[in-house]
Order: structure tokens, then sequence, then C-alpha cells
């Protein structure tokens, strides 16, 4: 029987994930998630809330978002439809990679998915026009904890995959969203 895979991306617990497609005359089938396989993977992960978000346009951008404290999520991302580069920023202090952006490009019809650890700040590019994007997290959505890094801030140097022709479309929080500065000094002061 065929069996997932897993790549590691660096050492902090961020992967990308495969499951098999079963393909036939019909088309196709793949598990998108499994408790009992995600256990034998070294991730035993009870996730409670699923999240969907349709992006019109090449070019949007949403993100760099993070949950602190006890709202941390850990994310299972996966695009059903168009493509996208997802971007995870490494926000763990105590981390090696502290601060370390990676990226990962998904789109429709790949069976790859982009598993994000707790404490990583989280955010994508669609790559095409009507993508959707599907994504799993173990812990709710809490307002109160959310917290965002700029998308666009020159020490991180996010490679997001577009063209310079490409529009950037993003929410007014988006384009509000403090620099990493601001993130920094939250930090040191225990915020």
């Amino acid at each position: 029987m065929p069996q997932w895979k897993k790549t590691p991306l660096g050492a902090g617990g961020l992967m990308l994930i495969e499951p098999p497609v079963f393909r036939d005359e019909r088309g196709e089938f793949m598990e998108t998630w499994s408790g009992r396989v995600f256990e034998e993977l070294g991730l035993p992960i009870r996730f409670v809330q699923d999240n969907q978000s349709l992006s019109l346009r090449r070019g949007t951008i949403r993100g760099i978002h993070y949950q602190r404290a006890e709202a941390a999520q850990a994310k299972l991302v996966r695009c059903a439809a168009g493509a996208i580069r997802d971007v995870a920023v490494d926000l763990r202090p105590e981390s090696p990679e502290f601060l370390r952006v990676f990226t990962a490009d998904l789109e429709a019809g790949s069976p790859r998915m982009l598993f994000i650890p707790k404490g990583f700040g989280h955010g994508f590019a669609a790559l095409a026009d009507h993508t959707v994007v599907l994504y799993k997290t173990d812990a709710y959505y809490d307002p109160a904890s959310e917290g965002a890094v700029r998308w666009d801030d020159p020490a991180l140097a996010v490679d997001w995959g577009l063209d310079a022709a490409d529009p950037r479309i993003l929410s007014k929080k988006d384009r509000a969203a403090p620099g990493l500065e601001a993130f920094l000094a939250a930090l040191s002061q225990g915020g």
C-alpha cells in the first residue's frame, strides 16, 4: 500500500506532506488528513477548525499572521484550486531558525500540503486567479490573540513568487500590519 511522505523543511517541525493518490479511469481519490497517519508520522495533532479562502485575483497576498500564547495554531494547508506561494516565518525566539522564512508552492491537482507548527507566522500569495486555499488549525481563532508582521518587511525579504507586473492586493489590515521591528520590541517586553 502506498505510504504518506513527509519532507522536513528546516529543523523546526515545518514539513511538506504528501498523501498517496489513487487514480483510475474515474479520476482520483486521496485522504487529506488522517489522525492515525499523522500519529504514525510523529504529528499527534487534534484539529478543531477548518478554514477556506478564495482569492479572486493573482497577486492577492494574505498575511503574515500569527496567534499568540495559548491561541497559537498549528496548520495544515493545501490548495484546492489555482496555486499559491505559501510562506511560513519561524517566530519562536527559542528556535535556532528564529526569523527564517520558508516558502512552498502548492497547487490544485497536487497532493502536497504544508504542515506549519505552532509559533510560525503564516501567509500566502495567490499565483492564479480564483485560488482556493483550505487549512485546518489545532486551536480556534482568537481575535484578541491575533498578530501580524508586515508582508513586505525588508528584514524578512519574502519572495512571494509574483512578477513585478502583478498587483499586490491586500486587506486594509494587512497593509497596516506593523513591521518586524515592532514584533521584536513586543517580544523583548514579554508580549
